[in-house]
């Protein structure tokens, strides 16, 4: 038997800094109902929410229906694989699967689940109800699918190497600023930061109602949290041009200017005024992921060159 076991870490939310151990060929049902093996005592929770199943190193997360869904890494699902670092947002609790230390002594499920009602209580008397943390534990993805369940207004306070603000009302994305550029549009820089990796993070409310803002985002929460996840991860393939390289004019130029569409022409001058990906990126209509693409194409049909 391998020296390594599974348990699930409390990463945000109410419990947060608790631990609960996963046990060999056996269901972990999760939810509000006091005869379940892990309890956890919350509105966003139904009776019973989810269940993780440990058999042969393989883990199972199935969703038993409850109304506010569950996630894995942002993503709604009803069955999926587990592996370690992953995360499970149940209710307003995000979880990640870690290995820890195998214990010689037999688990105690109810001894997890008062260390984990002692790491609650020990929360509430701190006065830790406010939504905080770091994005290398807790991505944006998380949190967003998190306040959009929960139907929060207020904003995301992203602060590191860049500043960033995410603004919703009633769990609804609304606004996103990046370092306070207004000329940035908003869903270009909900995208943007969708791939930040490392800041600190704390959710501020809204007293009251959160008034109008220009150009407002339309979309649903999750129809965005979907596409900037597939972005992200096409820009993570390392196809495209990276944000940082010198890019300009093909010289000679073979190529006739006359074969582009008047979009091209307008990206081939911001290559030419600019010389950087990243200044074309934030200069130029549509999402990072279509200007990368365009760029791409442009490079491929000799229009521009990368130094």
């Amino acid at each position: 038997m391998t020296e390594r076991a599974y348990a699930l870490r409390f990463i945000s939310g109410k419990y947060q800094g608790g631990e609960y151990p996963l046990q060999d060929a056996r269901d972990l049902v999760i939810g509000r109902s006091s005869d379940l093996d892990m309890v956890l005592i919350e509105d966003m929770v139904s009776r019973k929410h989810a269940k993780i199943t440990l058999q042969d190193g393989a883990i199972t997360i199935a969703d038993l229906g409850p109304t506010n869904g569950t996630f894995v890494n942002g993503e709604k699902v009803k069955k999926a694989q587990l592996k370690e670092g992953d995360r499970v947002l149940i209710g307003t609790s995000i979880l990640k699967l870690v290995t820890v230390q195998r214990s010689a002594q037999a688990i105690d499920a109810r001894a997890a689940q008062q260390q984990l009602e002692r790491t609650a209580a020990a929360q509430e008397r701190r006065g830790r109800s406010a939504v905080q943390g770091r994005l290398e534990e807790v991505p944006l993805v998380d949190l967003l699918q998190l306040l959009s369940t929960s139907k929060k207004t207020g904003a995301i306070v992203i602060q590191g190497y860049r500043g960033g603000r995410v603004h919703l009302r009633n769990g609804r994305v609304v606004a996103a600023v990046i370092d306070a550029d207004p000329t940035l549009p908003p869903k270009k820089a909900l995208y943007r930061m969708v791939g930040w990796s490392q800041g600190g993070f704390e959710f501020v409310p809204q007293e009251g109602e959160l008034p109008p803002m220009p150009n407002e985002i339309q979309e649903s929460t999750e129809a965005l949290v979907m596409e900037a996840m597939q972005q992200q991860d096409e820009l993570a393939r390392g196809t495209l041009p990276a944000p940082t390289a010198a890019i300009g004019i093909a010289m000679p130029l073979t190529p006739r200017l006359r074969d582009l569409t008047p979009e091209e022409v307008d990206l081939v001058q911001l290559v030419h005024n600019y010389g950087v990906v990243q200044a074309v990126l934030d200069r130029a209509q549509g999402s990072d992921l279509e200007v990368a693409q365009k760029l791409a194409a442009l490079l491929q049909r000799g229009y521009l060159r990368q130094f």
